[in-house]
């Protein structure tokens, strides 16, 4: 048998009408090794890409020796401890930081009760449906708050430039155990589809609590109680109080109230930058042509995507959360805001594909936004984006109809009278987009404009009447970030009190919120010491 290092990836491609069932890539691998496939010991499909590169395209696959078999996900959750003098702990937002961290801490048999503001799964698609079909926002129940958090309804993108492995892969098997779709563990570019989420962190709920984990909904968090100079819980909207031994924060970007709650209680907080712009969409087809060639339309070729960078004016301009075969829907929390997001479902099966286009704020365009009164302090970067997002809505004229203008409109510097069909359902309101992204007094079109023509040069046919470009899409990441003991991870103002994920400023996107949470939930058992049962 040919010696293979079981450590070792080994590369191979392979065309599109080619087998990839595992005799062929077995030959295959077998050839390139100058060996016999009968002599390899068994293999396994580590990762699995596409190469568009040279003009032609093919899949880009990484094998390594197969090991033995795996138990997927493990350590599992078991029996938390409860009763007198057992350790408790208060997470705060059942997203995927929250989420994560309860499901550490139940491997550590650490019990704790997980409260969200929003809604189950079931009951969050009908405030979904009345946010598309009547523009009703529910402070509470949306595409950002309820089981799961925004990432819920949000494609379900599990790609992280985190370069901790080991975390990374354990989220991925948390997620493909419960029902994920096993594509996720080889995937260059893993997603689960806005469709499929939903099961997925019902499921990672219903084991939870099987071993005793309480995850309450429709409990919004209004303070926080303090104990001889400790977070020892949180008080809820409905005036009752869960006690905890720490409490964890993990309510991702868009709980402006909780900022303002922190504030309020005097736990540090400061601004960070962010990124604020436009949903950009294009025809899937076009995309598809653009990215693939002669090859677009294959069979075995998923719908494309594209990832874009350019700077400008000293600003970074970048695509975010690119939705191939996907929708745009709105992403408001706040009746008097219009704000957009993308997601596509698990097949990506759109006529249209979308992505965020967005201009780095630094701290110092903040200071500089003319327009916003409130733009000092650590939340200056939230009154930034508010009032961009209220501009948005009057500009749409209301019922979250959202403000549009063709792509190549926007590049000549005028509004638009008519734009292409969209998959927005609130429907799309023609205008001029750059009189919204400069409401706060900041040169954000200019700059957008930029990097959309430098966009149009990489990709040839991206510059097309075809596309529209629609305000806002002000969501991408944290504005504020509550500062936390790089030891401890606990906040540096109030002991107990651990700030996670995307909302704390520690994260941006599932995996690394998932990842963030772990993180927390591990250093919380270290802290508990000799009252973990081991």
């Amino acid at each position: 048998m040919a010696v293979l290092d079981p450590e070792r990836d080994y590369e191979l491609e392979i065309g599109l009408d080619e087998p990839d069932d595992p005799e062929h890539l077995r030959a295959a691998l077998a050839r390139r090794l100058k060996a016999e496939p009968d002599s390899l010991p068994p293999l396994e499909l580590r990762k699995r890409a596409i190469d568009a590169r040279r003009g032609r395209v093919r899949f880009h696959l990484t094998l390594g020796v197969a090991g033995p078999p795996r138990d997927l996900g493990a350590p599992h959750p078991r029996e938390v401890a409860a009763g007198a003098g057992a350790p408790h702990v208060v997470v705060v937002g059942d997203g995927p930081a929250g989420l994560l961290c309860a499901y550490e801490l139940a491997r550590h048999g650490v019990a704790s009760t997980v409260v969200d503001r929003g809604q189950k799964v079931q009951p969050r698609r009908h405030d979904l449906a009345a946010l598309n079909r009547r523009g009703e926002v529910d402070p509470d129940s949306n595409y950002c708050f309820g089981e799961g958090g925004a990432g819920t309804y949000s494609d379900g993108k599990l790609y992280t430039r985190s370069h901790k492995r080991g975390d990374v892969r354990d989220v991925i098997e948390v997620l493909a155990l419960h029902g994920a779709p096993a594509a996720i563990l080889t995937d260059a570019r893993p997603h689960i589809g806005s469709n499929k989420l939903p099961v997925v962190v019902s499921a990672i709920r219903a084991r939870l609590e099987a071993v005793g984990v309480a995850i309450r909904f429709g409990a919004r968090v209004v303070d926080l109680a303090i104990e001889g100079g400790r977070a020892a819980g949180v008080v809820l909207a409905d005036g009752s109080t869960v006690a905890g031994d720490a409490v964890v924060l993990a309510t991702g970007h868009s709980a402006r109230d909780v900022f303002a709650l922190l504030a309020r209680r005097g736990v540090p907080l400061e601004p960070k930058p962010f990124a604020l712009g436009v949903r950009v969409e294009h025809p899937q087809a076009l995309i598809n042509q653009i990215q693939y060639g002669r090859a677009a339309g294959h069979p075995r070729l998923p719908a494309a995507a594209y990832r874009l960078a350019h700077q400008a004016s000293g600003r970074g301009v970048f695509t975010f959360c690119m939705c191939p075969g996907g929708w745009v829907v709105p992403a408001a929390t706040e009746p008097d805001g219009l704000v957009v997001n993308g997601m596509s479902l698990s097949r990506r099966d759109s006529r249209h594909a979308n992505s965020g286009v967005v201009v780095g704020i630094e701290l110092e365009d903040v200071a500089a936004a003319a327009h916003v009164e409130e733009r000092g302090g650590p939340l200056g970067g939230v009154a930034v984006q508010r009032h961009i997002e209220r501009a948005a809505l009057v500009a749409g004229g209301g019922a979250l109809r959202a403000p549009a203008t063709r792509l190549t409109d926007f590049l000549a510097g005028r509004g638009s009278t008519t734009v292409p069909e969209s998959s927005y359902r609130p429907g799309l309101a023609a205008g001029d987009v750059a009189e919204v992204l400069d409401a706060a007094g900041l040169p954000l079109s200019a700059r957008l404009r930029a990097g959309l023509e430098a966009f149009g040069r990489t990709l040839r046919g991206y510059r097309t009447e075809e596309a529209v470009l629609i305000a806002t899409e002000s969501r991408t990441s944290s504005p504020v970030r509550v500062t936390r003991d790089p030891a401890t991870l606990e906040s540096i103002g109030l002991p107990g009190l651990y700030p996670a994920g995307e909302g704390a400023g520690y994260a941006g996107g599932i995996v690394s919120a998932a990842m963030d949470g772990a993180r927390v939930a591990r250093q919380i058992v270290a802290a508990l010491g000799p009252r973990v049962s081991r």
